[in-house]
């Protein structure tokens, strides 16, 4: 049975998502703080984990940190309020698959967590196709290369998060990093980067039209 983390003190919250996630026919252990979690991460992994930005203590952004998020092999979720989004965006360039602004249906909350578990599991099984030879991959983190990889298929925001059980905006900001991150100013530019060259030779579709890079 896959175990499912979650990480808040808030006693209604955790036993809200307890209930929905059980009802999935997933195993849930709940923290009420940082270092209780932090702890047992050091013996087992789950198959997700589910933190809130504010904790007592540390704040959700200073767990990802500790936990080295980047390197975690599973998917993490965090939970902000509409205030805390651009918080929620620096956990997300610190690590987190995606996050959840309360107020929130907990179903819905059990939903995307079971799909990022199917997700990150496909995964695993697949692999990555984008070749890791161009200059500056070393930049780019195990998620920024799976948005990566399907923006080299062509795949619009909304196909990759649905691919990848995450939200088009998350997409956009993994997109963003990956740009700044390579240098690239445009999409033709990104693509013409990973394939080693600095411009693509043939037209590009961009925004709805064609275009001929020089």
């Amino acid at each position: 049975m896959s175990e499912v983390f979650i990480v808040d003190d808030d006693p209604l919250m955790r036993a809200a998502l307890s209930i929905v996630l059980s009802d999935e026919g997933l195993k849930v252990t709940s923290f009420i703080d940082g270092e209780s979690f932090l702890t047992a991460a050091q013996w087992r992994t789950p198959a997700c984990v589910v933190i809130d930005m504010h904790l007592p203590g540390c704040s959700g952004l200073e767990l990802l940190k500790a936990l080295d998020a980047r390197q975690y092999p599973a998917p993490i979720f965090v939970i902000s309020g509409r205030g805390d989004i651009p918080m929620a965006v620096d956990a997300i360039r610190n690590g987190a698959l995606d996050f959840i602004e309360k107020p929130f249906d907990p179903a819905m909350v059990a939903m995307r967590v079971r799909d990022a578990i199917q997700a990150w599991q496909n995964l695993g099984q697949e692999g990555r196709d984008v070749a890791r030879d161009f200059n500056g991959h070393e930049r780019l983190t195990g998620r920024e290369w799976d948005v990566l990889e399907r923006i080299a298929r062509g795949a619009s925001n909304k196909e990759t998060g649905r691919e990848l059980a995450i939200s088009p905006r998350t997409v956009e900001v993994h997109r963003a990093r990956i740009m700044e991150k390579l240098g690239a100013k445009n999409a033709a530019d990104l693509m013409g980067i990973v394939l080693g060259r600095k411009r693509l030779r043939r037209p590009t579709l961009l925004n709805g039209r064609h275009q001929s890079a020089p």
